[in-house]
């Protein structure tokens, strides 16, 4: 092993301890929404904030890999700017998620294809 690679290691224990604690909170976090309120009626004023949550997660997974791109050891690259750019664009004049979604995919292809 040279000074630039590091070694984890995790006894098993740990692990499922790990996994296992994941589980129970991703359980009661999905519980306290579905189980405990899924058979009220939601106020508007939460029914319209809860409208944007999809719309804020996609930029939120998006963002970093635009910006510190895994490929380019987190450098940032032209590539991933100007498909992103062009999947905004597409996304402002179309107004269809899918096809933005197909821009964005064959344009980071064709780029990365040309110029990298």
């Amino acid at each position: 092993m040279n000074g630039t690679e590091t070694e984890m290691a995790f006894d098993t224990m740990t692990l499922w301890i790990v996994i296992v604690g994941l589980a129970i909170g991703s359980f009661a976090l999905r519980f306290a929404f579905i189980g405990l309120v899924g058979n009220r009626a939601m106020p508007d004023w939460l029914m319209r904030h809860l409208r944007y949550t999809a719309v804020a997660i996609i930029p939120a997974l998006v963002a970093p890999l635009v910006i510190w791109p895994a490929p380019t050891d987190g450098a940032p690259s032209l590539i991933h700017f100007t498909a992103a750019a062009l999947t905004f664009a597409v996304a402002t004049m179309t107004k269809n998620v899918l096809f933005a979604m197909a821009t964005g995919a064959g344009s980071l292809w064709g780029l990365t294809y040309l110029l990298g």
